[in-house]
Formats: structure tokens, C-alpha cells, sequence
């Protein structure tokens, strides 16, 4: 005995998902129901005739494993139900592969969203993000950072997956990359290969150094960063609420590199101890070995951190 179902192809191209899928999906599911009746055959299949609209369920006899027409007669309020579940289920799942689909594209990317705090959980930061919702955890929060329901902020995504109740995005405030996204946005002149960055070291919320090169010649690289009367740089520290960021000239010559993460501080000249090991000494003036150190050490940290190599910090008169 079949039994009729709703017109699939009607379902299927208003709920804007693909005829088969939807009769595949139904199919799992009724035959599920149907393995829940207690004389239920053990070999069997559901069947869904989208061109009749009807709905059988096939089962094998052990004696004879002829196919028989086994659908119970009290199945039709639950084909109902399981129809409308089915396609909820498959809407749903279409929409989110299509978010997850859209935000794999983004990764790696900037995004703006609209903060959404969750009383629930109070070290995470919700932030909506057009259809959907990405995560900001403690992890990638800026130090000191205050974060206000219905702020907009821009964000740096960090990683795309499939959750159980849809697309997990996770983003980040506090993500070297976020910097570099952000001077994206404002010197027109990355985008074009004139200029670029090479290194960001980041200590979010506090200070932020990046290597910068011209890859045309004659152009002041620091001045595409800085922008007219500093507009560029300032609208970066701005959005990283008033963080420091020292702009710093790339260079091959590591000894001209050191020298110049170390900045603000002036750096008289620089000892190369061991290339293999990248160990080196910057030797600066004695008013200047504070600065060069930086407080609590973040400078020369930072300096090393960008150039990859080892530095101590000498006063020039040793």
C-alpha cells in the first residue's frame, strides 16, 4: 500500500534546494521510521515516486527475498510529519554549507560585524556578521580591550569549520594579520604591488612593529604608510584604539635591518656575531639604551621578533 506524500518538485523549488537531495533525505528518513515498527522486515527500503507522489516501503521476506510492498497502514500521519522534518533538516543544511562555503572564502580575511554579548558566556564575544555569527574567543581578544553590544568592529578571521549547528567562525582582534588587513585597507599602493609588508610583530593592545619595502624605485615607502599629515597610520592606530605601531624600512642587509626595528631608538652601528645563528649586537648611545630596551623589554623583544635575530643592546662606548 502507497501512500501519497506532498509534491516533491513543488517543495524542492520553493524551498530553493535540489529535487534529489530532498528525496534522498526523505528516503533515510522514513525508512528510519519505519524500522521503529515492531514487525518491521529487516531488509528494507522507502521509495519516494516524486512523479506519482507516493511513498512505499519495500521490504524482503527471508523465506523467499521477494520484494513486497510492506508499508504500514497507520504510516501516513508520520510520512507527514517526517516530510516536513526532512525538509526543514535539508533547508537548513543547505543554508549552512552556503554560509560555510562564503566564509571559506574569507578566511585569512577582514570582516566587520556588530558585537553580540551573550550573558551566558561572559569571556566570549559574539559578533554578527551579515547571516550569521562568529565567534570572538578570550584567546583572540586585545589586552585592555572593552567590547560594547551593538558596536561595530572589524575583525580578522581565523578559522572556518563545519559545527554541529552550523558554520564556527572563529575571528580575532589580536592577530598580527589584522594589522596587515587594516593597512590594506587604507594605502591604496599594496594593492597595486608598489609597496608591501614583509614582517608584523604585534603586541596587541600595546605596540606594533611592521617591516615595509618599496618595490618601486624612488618611492617613500614610509610615506604611502604614514598617509597626508599621518591620516593612514592614525586611522590603523584608531581602529587598534591607540595602539603604537613603529613603521620599519625592510632590508637584505641584516645589520640595516636591526638597526632599524630598533626605532625609535638610535642605533650608532651593529655587530654581526654568527649568521648561522643570527646573533647580533646594536650598539646604541647611552641616552638611548633605555628607549632601544624599551619598557619591560618590549622593544628590542619586538625588534627581534620582526627580524628573526638574536640582539643585544650595547651603549656605544663599549
Amino acid at each position: 500500500m502507497s501512500l501519497e506524500v506532498p509534491d516533491i518538485r513543488q517543495l524542492a523549488e520553493e524551498a530553493g534546494i535540489k529535487e534529489e537531495e530532498l528525496k534522498s533525505v526523505l528516503e533515510a528518513s522514513l525508512l528510519q521510521a519505519y524500522c521503529k515498527f515492531p514487525d518491521a522486515l529487516p531488509i528494507a527500503r522507502a521509495e519516494v515516486d516524486s512523479k506519482r507522489g507516493t511513498l512505499t516501503i519495500w521490504g524482503k521476506q527471508e523465506e523467499d527475498g521477494q520484494e513486497t510492498d510492506c508499508t504500514p497502514k497507520d504510516f501516513s500521519r508520520q510520512s507527514t510529519k517526517i516530510v516536513r522534518s526532512a525538509l526543514r533538516q535539508l533547508v537548513r543544511h543547505t543554508e549552512d554549507e552556503k554560509l560555510f562555503g562564503s566564509f571559506l572564502n574569507r578566511k585569512g580575511k577582514l570582516v566587520t560585524g556588530t558585537v553580540q554579548q551573550d550573558e551566558r558566556d561572559k569571556d566570549n564575544i559574539h559578533v554578527a556578521v551579515g547571516e550569521t555569527e562568529a565567534l570572538l574567543p578570550k584567546r583572540e581578544q586585545t589586552p585592555g580591550e572593552a567590547y560594547t553590544h551593538g558596536e561595530r568592529i572589524r575583525v580578522y578571521v581565523v578559522a572556518v569549520s563545519r559545527g554541529l549547528k552550523g558554520p564556527e567562525i572563529i575571528v580575532s582582534r589580536c592577530h598580527p594579520n589584522l594589522v596587515l588587513k587594516l593597512f590594506e585597507k587604507e594605502v591604496p599602493e599594496m594593492s597595486t604591488g608598489a609597496v608591501s609588508i614583509v614582517k608584523v610583530a604585534r603586541e596587541a593592545g600595546s605596540r606594533t612593529k611592521i617591516a615595509i619595502k618599496s618595490n618601486v624605485e624612488g618611492l617613500n615607502e614610509k610615506g604611502t604608510f604614514i598617509g597626508p599629515d599621518g591620516s593612514r597610520v592614525r586611522s590603523v592606530v584608531s581602529e587598534l584604539g591607540g595602539e603604537k605601531i613603529d613603521i620599519v624600512d625592510y632590508s637584505e642587509d641584516p645589520a640595516s635591518y636591526i638597526a632599524s626595528a630598533l626605532s625609535p631608538a638610535k642605533v650608532d652601528s651593529v655587530r654581526i656575531l654568527s649568521q648561522e645563528e643570527r646573533k647580533a649586537i646594536a650598539f646604541v648611545p647611552e641616552s638611548q639604551i633605555r628607549l632601544a630596551i624599551g619598557k619591560e623589554g618590549q622593544n628590542a623583544r619586538l625588534a627581534a621578533r620582526l627580524t628573526g635575530w638574536k640582539i643585544a643592546i650595547q651603549p656605544s662606548s663599549e
